[in-house]
């Protein structure tokens, strides 16, 4: 599923073409499973003539904040990817729909277009993800909940080694609890371990020919 990583890339990406214009045109998917708590026309009604000033990440959620609330919120679940016409943006494999198709897709659940003609798509194959319009995403489940974003708020060595010595669980459960740090999914916790193995493994050797 999208992790951290992808998300991120989609925060960059609006980051680079989309602050600063506004929304002229919204459609939003009829889709009560991923748009949440709220009906598509009133979404529709709440942001279009808004204009984008940053786009927000703390985990694997992303946030559209607009020149006045309410804020399009994007919680990715298994299959969730930005498109921005005619740029590249990274997306986790199984979340890409095929160039060929119409757009914007009919995977599309939420599409603007802006004032310079660009147009931008959320899309979601597997309908696990949630679309929601928040007054504040921060102060709302999930994003209320997360723990430090692995990215944007490193612990210290010294901070990571106390808190870990607080904790009674094996380390993998751990590193992917996300109200301990969000952002972490599996296979980046795979290769945190990895990295982990190798170093101390390294350390080892280095210990063993030392005392030679």
């Amino acid at each position: 599923m999208p992790e951290l990583p992808e998300v991120e890339a989609a925060r960059r990406a609006i980051e680079d073409n989309c602050l600063g214009k506004k929304i002229t045109r919204v459609i939003i998917a009829d889709d009560t499973k991923v748009i949440d708590g709220i009906s598509a026309s009133d979404f529709q009604n709440s942001i279009i003539g808004k204009t984008i000033v940053s786009a927000c990440r703390k985990g694997k959620n992303l946030w559209l904040e607009l020149d006045s609330p309410p804020f399009p919120s994007f919680q990715f679940g298994m299959a969730g990817a930005i498109y921005i016409k005619g740029v590249a943006v990274t997306k986790y494999k199984r979340s890409a729909v095929k160039e060929s198709e119409e757009w914007p897709s009919k995977y599309s659940k939420f599409f603007i277009e802006l004032d310079d003609g660009l147009e931008v798509s959320f899309t979601d194959k597997r309908r696990f993800a949630k679309v929601r319009l928040l007054e504040n995403p921060v102060s709302v489940r999930p994003i209320s909940e997360l723990g430090p974003d692995a990215l944007l708020e490193p612990m210290t060595v010294d901070e990571f080694a106390t808190s870990l010595a607080k904790k009674k669980m094996t380390i993998k459960p751990l590193l992917l609890d996300q109200g301990y740090i969000s952002g972490i999914g599996n296979w980046i916790a795979d290769e945190v371990l990895y990295q982990v193995s190798e170093l101390l493994t390294l350390k080892r050797l280095r210990s063993s020919v030392s005392s030679m």
